[in-house]
């Protein structure tokens, strides 16, 4: 006689896992982001009038819709995630061309490209993560 456990949850499918991983993209690239913003501004940046505030702003959505993106399956924390990396990166392109409050960056450093990156990524993978949460919320419904 063969003893075996009680029957587990089904094994999602490859789409499934798929949305996962691109959950844990996004999530990372939010964290990311987050956290370059809470370096730069205890490194300086909060010494600028309106800048400053809103790269604290930016250090504590990132964590937090980083943490929604995992946490919680609906497609807002996706749409929320996108939403905040396009409007990190048009705030960072301003900044590095016509200045933004004040601020003239230049791409010189660790941290910007590394911010940049996660931006892009968080972007990319948070589009594609709400088409194919949505396509197979459409292949589910009768």
């Amino acid at each position: 006689m063969t003893l075996t456990g009680p029957p587990g949850p089904p094994s999602p499918g490859p789409r499934a896992r798929g949305a996962w991983v691109l959950r844990g993209v996004t999530a990372a690239g939010l964290l990311l982001s987050a956290d370059v913003h809470l370096v730069l501004y205890v490194e300086g940046y909060a010494d600028l009038d309106v800048v400053g505030p809103l790269f604290l702003l930016n250090a504590v959505a990132g964590l937090v819709l980083g943490v929604l993106v995992l946490v919680w399956r609906h497609w807002l924390p996706l749409l929320g995630a996108v939403g905040f990396g396009a409007l990190t990166l048009a705030a960072f392109y301003l900044s590095t061309t016509v200045g933004f409050f004040g601020v003239n960056e230049t791409v010189r450093g660790t941290q910007q490209v590394l911010a940049a990156v996660a931006e892009w990524v968080v972007v990319v993978a948070g589009t594609i993560a709400l088409v194919v949460e949505g396509r197979r919320s459409r292949a589910a419904s009768p």
